[in-house]
């Protein structure tokens, strides 16, 4: 009953009871003033209440007003912390947690069409910050009948910024993630790179996908959870060196191309592998298709003397030749219409170790002549040089080879013309010549010895090997390798000039050549290889492979090898030790 029901009541009482000759009760009155008394007090603590809610609101708001007082006032962009943006992708180490690759916080610009008021001229204020904007490009998509388009992906905070302060309605960002490469081109053809939605189309990036990434992806199950780090075999520091080197030889020995790898012997693990032109993985477009060619893994050549090495290893190991053994190389062998001369011809009789030195044609013709087609075909596919290469990096060109073997075709192979494989190939089969005999599968995943044991085969005999060591040796002191020497840490190895193949016809004009070499020969642990497409000159004025992929190989191995933990020899007087066998 409410305070004035209870009042109408006591009044009609107090009315009955005067007709009735009484007076009002004293209790009546002690009601009414009590009834009054708790009404007051409700009213004032309903009034406290209500000033206490004001108070806490007007405290909130003026807090925050506060906040954004003190804050950065340049600070307009959308995107939250990077420690509050997982990575979608797993950040790419090298094999000393150095980052390669990561993903860092970025924005995109998108439209909302059916909130646009003038199209017209949206267009024409978002020019003035994006002035590359294909207008009608834009204007068709703010015209149109969907609900949301894409405008520009990943703007920089600038550009965001910018775009904000022209407040354009139904104009907006959306936070996304870009990926990052800190070293710009130094390891593009290892690394590869992202497309536009961050997903991996070369190189380890697409390796990565390749793994189950991408699949989690399109089905919708990746996590905002941080991804664990993929690390690599690949010491930044060498590569580095290895890309500078090459590029500077492109330059100065006036090239079209040049590239070089450093692989570890007893692993398989690639330390560092380079090709240039190359380009900028953060860029990708801007590196065409030129730059996009990985030379050393996706590229194909006819490989010249180096392949020398795997003849004379084959003669070896065969037991049908040995390192006392003699060839005549006095005159040229002629073949099927076709003359087999050496460039340097001594017009006598070769040792085995001279064959190597003088890089003879005609010696190795006759060593493969002794082994036969058969045998010649079978030890080059046992030593990987026949077959597509197998590694992580998704860019591995097969190597091409004669339909049918006929004797031309092992002569002209014996010297490396007549057969193409990569350049990673050659090195990984050249390590196999100076590892005790082991073809171990390349990698660019770290790999210790013992697993490396578990993958490797043996192709040659270890007597082979200790053979192949002297020869590659001994043409570095006193034959063609004599500008890929080092002082101290004793480099083996072996030139290839060979003529460039241009529209099936071979140029005498032109070579491409390649330094195959290990390091310290005694005991190798590495090899480095080096090839220069088309150089027109060379140290000493020369355009061989001696004066031009040799040079190269010794700045790699002066530059990295006390990186890579070898220590040079010196002796008492200070002179560099030579090897004795």
């Amino acid at each position: 009953m409410s305070f004035l029901s209870r009042i109408m009541v006591l009044k009609s009482k107090a009315h009955f009871s005067a007709g009735g000759n009484n007076r009002p009760s004293d209790g009546v009155n002690v009601t009414i003033q009590g009834t009054r008394k708790k009404s007051a007090s409700q009213a004032k603590n309903r009034v406290a209440i209500v000033i206490a809610s004001f108070g806490i609101v007007y405290a909130v708001i003026g807090g925050r007003l506060v906040q954004y007082g003190i804050a950065q006032p340049e600070t307009v962009s959308s995107i939250g912390r990077a420690d509050n943006l997982m990575a979608s992708r797993p950040d790419i180490l090298d094999r000393n947690g150095e980052i390669l690759a990561t993903d860092i916080r970025t924005v995109s610009l998108y439209a909302e069409p059916h909130k646009i008021v003038d199209a017209d001229e949206a267009v024409e204020r978002l020019a003035t910050v994006l002035p590359d904007l294909n207008a009608r490009e834009i204007y068709n998509k703010l015209k149109s009948k969907s609900r949301f388009q894409w405008l520009r992906r990943q703007l920089t905070p600038k550009q965001q910024s910018e775009i904000l302060a022209l407040g354009i309605p139904g104009v907006g960002f959306r936070p996304e993630k870009r990926r990052f490469y800190p070293g710009g081109p130094t390891a593009a053809h290892i690394l590869g790179h992202v497309n536009i939605d961050n997903r991996g189309v070369a190189g380890m990036e697409r390796y990565i996908d390749s793994q189950g990434l991408a699949d989690l992806a399109a089905i919708g199950m990746t996590s905002d959870a941080k991804l664990e780090p993929v690390k690599l075999s690949i010491d930044v520091r060498v590569q580095n060196i290895v890309r500078d080197v090459i590029d500077a030889g492109m330059k100065n020995f006036q090239a079209i191309a040049a590239g070089a790898v450093v692989l570890d012997v007893n692993t398989g693990e690639v330390l560092a592998m380079a090709s240039v032109p190359d380009y900028d993985p953060n860029k990708p477009v801007e590196g065409a298709e030129e730059g996009w060619m990985n030379r050393m893994s996706n590229g194909t050549f006819e490989m010249g003397s180096t392949f020398k090495t795997f003849t004379i290893a084959m003669g070896l190991d065969s037991g049908k030749v040995t390192l006392n053994d003699s060839f005549d190389a006095t005159a040229p062998i002629r073949i099927g219409g076709f003359t087999i001369k050496d460039f340097h011809g001594k017009r006598r009789v070769l040792t085995v170790p001279e064959i190597f030195q003088y890089s003879s044609n005609i010696g190795t013709a006759k060593i493969a002549d002794l082994v036969g087609i058969p045998g010649h075909k079978e030890f080059l596919t046992r030593i990987g040089l026949l077959s597509k290469l197998p590694t992580e990096l998704p860019e591995v060109k097969t190597p091409s080879q004669p339909r049918e073997w006929k004797k031309i075709n092992s002569i002209t192979i014996s010297f490396g013309h007549g057969v193409s494989t990569t350049p990673l190939q050659t090195a990984v089969a050249g390590a196999a010549l100076v590892n005790g005999g082991k073809l171990i599968p390349p990698t660019f995943l770290p790999r210790t010895q013992e697993q490396a044991s578990e993958l490797a085969t043996a192709v040659v005999k270890k007597s082979t090997s200790e053979d192949m060591r002297f020869l590659l040796r001994w043409n570095g002191i006193a034959g063609s390798g004599k500008r890929a020497l080092v002082p101290g840490f004793n480099v083996g190895g072996k030139t290839g000039t060979a003529d460039k193949v241009v529209n099936g016809r071979y140029a005498s004009d032109l070579n491409f050549n390649a330094f195959l070499a290990a390091f310290p020969i005694d005991n190798p642990k590495y090899i480095v290889l080096t090839f220069i497409d088309a150089p027109k000159t060379g140290e000493g004025g020369g355009r061989t492979a001696g004066s031009n992929a040799a040079p190269m190989v010794r700045d790699i191995i002066s530059r990295s090898a006390p990186l890579l933990g070898v220590e040079p020899k010196f002796g008492e007087d200070g002179s560099a030790l030579l090897v004795s066998y």
